[in-house]
Parts: C-alpha cells; structure tokens; sequence
C-alpha cells in the first residue's frame, strides 16, 4: 500500500533520552548500555513505515548507526538530564531529530500496574474519555507519521485540548473494536492480564508495545473480545509508547469532557 493521502508528511517515532535507562539491561543495544530508550526498535518502526509507504530510498539510507549518532548530536546541544526525543524521516532519506526536556526517570518506565491493586482513585491517572465516533484505519493509522489529521480530529470532536494535555481521547474502529489513544498503545485488564487490541484492528505497531509483547507483559485480542462496549466508567486502561514507557489511565464520566 503507498501513500495516497497529502503527501506533504515524514515518517514519524519518538524516543527517550534519560541516563537512567543505561542501568536497565534489557534496554542495551549492541554497542552496550544504551541511554535512548528501545531505540533498535524505533529504527525498525521506521524502516517498516518506509516499506508501507513505498519510500525507497528512505529505507536504503537508514542505517541504526546513523540514527543513533544523529540522536546523539541533537542532546549535545542541551543541558537538561532527561529529553523526549522527537525523530522524522523524510521520503529523500533526511533524518531529523528535536528535543524537548522532560523529568528525570526514577524507575524502569515498563513496569506494568495490576490494577486490583489500585484502589486509591488520587493516583495520577491519564483522564480517558471513549470517543464519540468511530476512527476507520487506513496506511496513517498503522503507520506514524507526521500526518495527525485523524488524531486532531479525534481530540477536536471529544473538546480535549491541543497536546501536550493531561487528557486523551479512547479510540476504535468501524467494528467497534477499540485501537488506541491519539498517542499512546492501549491494554486492559481481562482474566488476569492486560490484552491489547490485535494488529487487525488497525491500531499502530507501537515500539513499546513491541517490546511489551515479545517480553510476555502484554497478549493480544486475538477473540476480538476488546470492543467499546466493554469499557467501563472510571476503569483503568493501560497506556505505553517509545517515549513514556507504561502509564494509566481512567475512563472518565462522559459528562467531564471540555466544552
């Protein structure tokens, strides 16, 4: 499948920068302990984006080597500890990469919460709200990209506010299956575990939830089981992506939206 929508987009993923992430060894690439979080992954997602688009030449010219150090060039220029790591790559094979600070990890960001556990509703919590229609998948759903039409429009319709925000929008299909937020891989919790929609569903192959999957943390919605129907007021959803690692987030009351 190539690109058919406006073709003024880059491939898209964004990573984390912390010292603390060299301390965690599953977090090591080959070249030993590694400060960017998953960042091998974060090449593969966009060589597979590059393949989905049909950019040729893109996907030629990325090499991890290179991605790397250009990742490392763009933190020399900062002196804060800890950076969101924000990295495009353009249909010619162009690698950019911005930063923006963020706090300081004080824990390995995949450790996953039960939530039976939970039970003290002050715990800082992603407010959720279940969207109001339904987000068919396409190429830039599956895919992440610069292109954010669909996203923005999600947040648009439910009256959250522009990100960054402490608020995200619950996304699903046309078969009422659930997706994804605008930025984040979703699981809920189902007989003991947290269960993620399956790639059919159209939700993006995030980077985290790569990881998540090949670690045994998370299983997919293979039954088909995870459709909107299901999720209830004041739940917990379990939220990751490349950058932030594992989060939560509570569904909260239709009426709390924005207006």
């Amino acid at each position: 499948m190539a690109s058919s929508e406006n073709e003024n987009f880059e491939l898209l993923t964004t990573t984390r920068y912390d010292p603390y992430l060299k301390s965690l060894e599953w977090n090591a690439d080959d070249d030993g302990p590694s400060p960017f979080l998953l960042l091998p992954y974060h090449r593969d997602r966009l060589s597979v984006a590059a393949d989905e688009h049909k950019w040729k030449i893109a996907k030629a010219s990325l090499t991890y080597q290179k991605l790397k150090i250009v990742c490392l060039e763009a933190i020399c220029q900062s002196e804060e500890p800890s950076h969101r790591v924000r990295i495009t790559l353009s249909r010619s094979g162009k690698l950019a990469v911005t930063t923006t600070p963020m706090p300081p990890l004080t824990s390995d960001p995949t450790i996953l919460p039960i939530p039976r556990n939970i039970q003290d509703k002050s715990i800082g919590t992603i407010l959720l709200h279940l969207d109001q229609e339904s987000t068919p998948s396409s190429l830039f759903t599956i895919t992440k990209t610069t292109n954010r039409r669909i996203y923005d429009e999600a947040r648009q319709r439910n009256h959250l506010p522009s990100l960054p925000s402490p608020t995200e929008v619950l996304l699903y299909n046309p078969e009422q299956l659930i997706t994804e937020t605008t930025i984040f891989n979703v699981a809920l919790y189902r007989s003991s575990g947290w269960i993620t929609p399956a790639l059919s569903s159209g939700c993006l192959p995030g980077v985290m939830r790569r990881w998540l999957l090949e670690e045994g943390r998370i299983r997919e919605d293979h039954e088909g089981i995870l459709t909107r129907s299901i999720v209830k007021e004041g739940e917990l959803i379990l939220l990751f992506n490349g950058a932030q690692g594992c989060r939560l987030g509570r569904i909260g009351d239709p009426h709390e939206r924005l207006f």
